[in-house]
């Protein structure tokens, strides 16, 4: 019996289990006491910077509970969530990437360039303020930077800057 134990065990050596694309997860969990202001945070399924968060003692048996504040990175658009302290929160993989402006065309896609000579034409110009602004010291013959923030397969261009300013 012993035996068919051991070979019930050996079967399950050789499993296969299908894994995703190497994306490193686009979200990790983490204990929503441990997170904080300024740091990230999914609520309502969308990626958000935290704003606010406050914390409220809750009853004799009840849990602490989080507020938690926050404004998704891509829109703009504000969300509120509460949870128990000890619950985990998804926290999505956030990554920001700097890019050289090498051209702007008329549909409003840029091409980018970073540091190890990479290019791509496959993000839009941002709309409002932000787009002209980078339009504008584009066209003057300057060199613009943008920085691409990405996470969960999205991406938006978020600041720009002078390639050769002194402030960085």
């Amino acid at each position: 019996m012993a035996e068919n134990a051991a070979n019930a065990m050996d079967d399950h050596g050789d499993d296969d289990f299908q894994t995703g694309d190497a994306g490193a997860s686009s979200t990790y969990p983490q204990q929503c006491s441990a997170l904080r202001k300024n740091g990230y945070v999914m609520l309502k399924s969308r990626p958000c910077k935290i704003m606010e968060m406050s914390t409220s003692k809750t009853g004799k048996h009840g849990h602490a509970k989080v507020h938690l504040i926050g404004i998704d990175i891509f829109t703009g658009k504000r969300y509120e969530d509460i949870c128990p302290s000890t619950h985990n929160m998804d926290v999505p993989n956030v990554k920001r990437v700097e890019y050289s402006v090498i051209d702007i065309d008329n549909d409003g896609y840029v091409s980018l360039m970073d540091d190890s000579s990479d290019t791509r034409s496959d993000i839009k110009l941002p709309e409002g303020d932000l787009g002209q602004e980078i339009r504008t010291k584009f066209e003057n013959g300057d060199g613009v930077k943008v920085t691409v923030l990405q996470a969960l397969g999205e991406e938006a261009i978020i600041t720009c800057k002078l390639e050769n300013d002194p402030k960085k």
